[in-house]
């Protein structure tokens, strides 16, 4: 028995004190009205109607019913136009969860402009380096790698192709020299990821023409690239990473990109959501927000050669 259908069924038989026409308002028929009533009854244990030839009236336990039956049925749907207006107007509190690179240096820069353009959505965003399950963890879309493992079942757009360049601060490319050819790189302080093992004896140099492995000494290993992003810049040594947690830097000239002709491979950087079914209207505004920033995802938008 579908007990809510049988509610808003009785609710009409007494509002229009008839089988028939409750029916009629319902579209079903008077028969469908009666078994619901009837089911309704069963359930209960205990008559909610008097029923004779020529009148309906309710029973000492019909009323008491149908008073709290009215604020079910009344609150069930405001919660439907509350839904409802969520899922045309962006509203509510958006959860989202970016990797600290990306969040720190381009989430944040995008954020005010969204939050300007939908002023009912509060932004909730957590920056973490660890694999998150989106659902699991109650988030409404995510900004992950191609390195990160998640769901088959989730919805992916790449927003762009980052690319992984080396670089080293002006102050050590001063004292110990750019390196001119792969080969260079091997006699240099390299500044690593200790959470990387493809890249912890050896960088792999993709070059026009082929990729050479490049043997490296580690001079600082780090699972943190804000910790690699300093001490390159005070000079320790050369590091490697994605353009789009290097492009502050390198813009500014903190740090210089080295051997422009090579980098270490490409990573996906994609805006990951549960589903594509009855997106609420503030995570359908968010990906369109993002679709509208990166609109060539096959390319690197964050690297100025």
């Amino acid at each position: 028995m579908d007990r809510l259908q049988s509610m808003r069924v009785f609710a009409k038989v007494v509002e229009h004190s008839s089988f028939a026409k409750a029916g009629q308002v319902l579209d079903i028929s008077s028969a469908v009205v009666t078994r619901h009533v009837a089911d309704l009854e069963t359930h209960l244990g205990t008559r909610l109607l008097n029923r004779t030839t020529r009148r309906l009236s309710l029973t000492e336990t019909g009323h008491a019913y149908l008073e709290r039956v009215h604020r079910i049925l009344q609150e069930i749907d405001e919660a439907d136009a509350i839904a409802s207006s969520h899922s045309q107007n962006p509203r509510g509190t958006l959860r989202l969860y970016s990797m600290p690179g990306f969040g720190r240096e381009h989430l944040a820069a995008l954020l005010p402009a969204y939050a300007k353009a939908h002023p009912d959505v509060v932004l909730d965003v957590t920056l973490s380096e660890r694999n998150v399950d989106l659902v699991e963890e109650g988030y409404d879309a995510g900004i992950l790698t191609g390195l990160q493992k998640f769901d088959a079942s989730m919805i992916a757009r790449q927003l762009g192709l980052a690319e992984v360049l080396m670089c080293a601060s002006p102050g050590y490319i001063e004292r110990y020299g750019a390196p001119q050819v792969p080969e260079d790189v091997s006699s240099h302080a390299c500044l690593n990821f200790s959470n990387m093992d493809v890249l912890r004896n050896q960088w792999p140099m993709v070059g026009p023409e082929h990729t050479v492995n490049i043997p490296i000494s580690s001079k600082l290993l780090s699972n943190n690239s804000d910790l690699l992003r300093h001490c390159a810049a005070a000079d320790m040594g050369i590091m490697v990473s994605p353009s789009y947690v290097l492009s502050d830097d390198l813009r500014n000239r903190r740090l210089i990109r080295l051997l422009p002709d090579y980098h270490l491979g490409q990573i996906s950087v994609m805006l990951v959501y549960p589903s594509r079914r009855l997106l609420s209207a503030k995570v359908r505004s968010f990906i369109e927000f993002m679709n509208a920033q990166y609109p060539h995802p096959e390319s690197d938008p964050w690297c100025r050669k």
